[in-house]
């Protein structure tokens, strides 16, 4: 197989990937708290001695996208959404991870909880406790949740040192490997949760350029495939 046949293989490879987030990204249009996510394409230049070098397509890393979604008013007390940067710390038997879905219940025990019964941390990394008789639960600007007036707790709300460390386990959750950090001055609404910051209309778009991108690739992967067949006939004959 030449180079160029080489060449065009990672770029299919590349967009099928890159058709897989788009779609992905489609699906959670109306998920609370989804974060779209991009593919970073880079190019690979090896140099072959006493000969052309070889340029191939990469995409194996995926970006984040922190751009702020829609509020969507619930009036649950214990609904929260963060306006600007930062994420909630979640417990989680993996370990701590970070999600921008704010709908949390209480839980029998008196935890603030996930609607998967994962607890929600506090700004020094222990469960929220939420007293089970309290009455009305209000939440301040910064996060810190009063039962009745009383202060009982700081929602967590950290960011990644490295954004570009995030890893996504599943469609809300995510895992960081650079360690996290508070985020001073965070802006907590009560009885709202953020959306999906999914751009739907852009992402059909985006998804129609992948798929005549990688036709056009498959057609000329047809078009050498016939070459390279007719010289051999020919040789053959």
């Amino acid at each position: 197989m030449e180079n160029t046949a080489y060449t065009t293989l990672t770029r299919q490879s590349g967009l099928m990937r890159e058709m897989q987030v788009v779609a992905n990204n489609i699906a959670n249009a109306a998920t609370t708290g989804f974060r779209q996510e991009g593919l970073i394409f880079s190019e690979y230049v090896q140099r072959v001695p006493n000969g052309p070098s070889v340029s191939m397509a990469n995409a194996n890393v995926r970006q984040t996208s922190m751009m702020q979604g829609g509020l969507t008013q619930t009036e649950n007390p214990f609904d929260f959404a963060i306006e600007g940067d930062g994420f909630f710390l979640i417990e989680t038997p993996q370990g701590e991870r970070l999600s921008r879905n704010g709908s949390f219940n209480a839980s029998a025990e008196g935890d603030l909880v996930t609607n998967d019964g994962f607890r929600v941390l506090d700004a020094g990394g222990a469960p929220m406790f939420v007293p089970p008789n309290a009455g009305k639960i209000s939440a301040a600007a910064d996060g810190t949740l009063s039962a009745d007036g009383v202060p009982i707790g700081q929602l967590g709300i950290v960011r990644p040192t490295d954004p570009m460390s995030m890893i996504r386990e599943d469609g809300v959750m995510f895992a960081t490997e650079g360690g996290t950090e508070p985020v001073e001055n965070p802006r907590v609404v009560q009885g709202f949760v953020e959306s999906s910051n999914v751009d739907p209309i852009g992402q059909i778009a985006r998804m129609i350029q992948v798929q005549r991108a990688y036709e056009m690739g498959q057609s000329f992967l047809d078009a050498e495939n016939e070459r390279v067949r007719s010289a051999i006939q020919t040789f053959v004959k």
